[in-house]
């Protein structure tokens, strides 16, 4: 017997970043949107708890007890005293190191298949408490949609989205350390007076409305800066995508994959050849939004 379990990456359609706290973490006002592009995580029963990986980037991924997957497993099963002997199979899809949440995923995916598989009958705010032990972009992963992410980006509302948005995104070579971007944000603003993060009214309508027009014109990521002063050459990308006729273009996440709003998928497709055509990007993939979070298939 066996349980497989979907789940989506994520773009950052707002990432608003408050100052450091007494914690090392920031607040946030963190709008998450899920997109389709997916991992799939298997687990089956096993002697013991291991992890394998295949797909794009799959060398990269841990494959030992740090991985979010192995964690999730390992977390789950202490709250019901069972045995985490099982083989987790991540095969990947979402980028890896990219900013759109694929280590995140595949922790959510791996407590949801998990949580199946052992029938552990653990409600969905015990979840969710797990999922944010793991780590600040794990919740959204288990419930997709739109969200609004706060405190650290754990805390959930769900979001109306009113249509499809039709996206691109840019993967570069190599990643970018989240923790390291967000050092660079912290020496950036180092002396100035850093706001309170505050979701935006005009971003969250445009996302009810689903007006693409009207989201272009508010999408906005306070770490952006950080990972072009980091990764100077994805400034390049982002106008590559721009002129190719995205309606709008930055960073997604901590980066450094770079994400292009497209009014439809014709132009969609057009702006991810002009993306590939430029040299600019190690690939580019065309994803629609909003995605369902982690779902059994």
């Amino acid at each position: 017997m066996s349980v497989t379990v979907r789940v989506p990456a994520k773009v950052n359609v707002q990432l608003a970043v408050g100052g450091v706290r007494d914690d090392g973490y920031h607040d946030l006002a963190n709008v998450f949107l899920a997109v389709g592009l997916y991992d799939e995580i298997t687990v089956t029963p096993a002697e013991s708890l291991t992890v394998t990986c295949s797909g794009p980037g799959a060398d990269q991924v841990p494959l030992d007890r740090t991985n979010l997957a192995a964690r999730a497993a390992e977390l789950l099963a202490e709250r019901h005293g069972i045995d985490p002997a099982v083989h987790i199979h991540i095969d990947k899809d979402i980028p890896v190191a990219g900013g759109m949440a694929g280590g995140s995923a595949d922790g959510a995916g791996a407590l949801l298949a998990c949580d199946a598989l052992w029938s552990t009958g653990a409600s969905r705010e015990e979840l969710l408490g797990i999922c944010a032990e793991l780590g600040s972009d794990v919740p959204f992963s288990l419930v997709g949609g739109a969200a609004l992410g706060t405190g650290r980006g754990e805390r959930l509302t769900e979001l109306p989205v009113g249509g499809a948005f039709h996206w691109v995104f840019a993967v570069a070579d190599g990643g970018l350390s989240t923790p390291a971007v967000y050092r660079e944000f912290d020496r950036l603003n180092e002396g100035a007076d850093v706001p309170a993060p505050v979701a935006s009214p005009l971003l969250l309508d445009a996302l009810r409305t689903g007006d693409a027009g009207a989201l272009a014109g508010a999408l906005v990521n306070d770490l952006q800066p950080a990972a072009l002063s980091l990764r100077p050459s994805l400034a390049d990308t982002l106008r590559t995508g721009t002129d190719a006729g995205a309606l709008a273009a930055l960073v997604s996440g901590s980066g450094p994959t770079t994400a292009f709003l497209a009014k439809d998928a014709d132009a969609a497709g057009q702006i991810a050849e002009a993306l590939l055509a430029s040299g600019t990007c190690r690939t580019a993939r065309v994803a629609q939004a909003p995605a369902l979070g982690a779902t059994i298939v």
